[in-house]
């Protein structure tokens, strides 16, 4: 897929704060915003937005979707387990501490809710 992932914020400054500290663990910074929104992209790449959070556009409070996940791929261990800190340090609740799924695999994982309730989610096929 190419492209970019949306999802939805009822308090764009908190959720700003909240992104830009997450994000930077796993290499994105912020590189566009405006009055409903801020985008994010690669640290070392070109501008493209991979990732935005924004207020709905028709009016209604944003909500998360029961069964939506938004990963990010990372390339060590390291990354994934400072995804997961920085994530509940700066508001969000745990939904998954990190380590490997299913038991045994060499895939890590962590998740996090952000404030709003959008589940996101760090891994790496990295044994490092």
């Amino acid at each position: 897929m190419r492209g970019y992932v949306m999802i939805g914020t009822n308090d764009l400054n908190l959720s700003e704060a909240f992104y830009s500290k997450l994000l930077d663990t796993i290499g994105l910074k912020k590189i566009y915003s405006d009055e409903a929104c801020v985008g994010y992209g690669q640290k070392n790449g070109s501008d493209e937005v991979e990732f935005y959070i924004t207020i709905p556009t028709n009016g209604k409070p944003a909500t998360f979707g029961n069964g939506t996940q938004i990963s990010f791929l990372t390339d060590t261990r390291n990354q994934v387990d400072q995804f997961h800190k920085t994530g509940i340090e700066n508001g969000g609740t745990c939904e998954g501490l990190p380590g490997p799924r299913p038991e045994g695999a060499t895939t890590y994982y962590s998740y996090v809710r952000d404030q709003n309730g959008n589940k996101v989610c760090a891994y790496t096929n990295s044994k490092n």
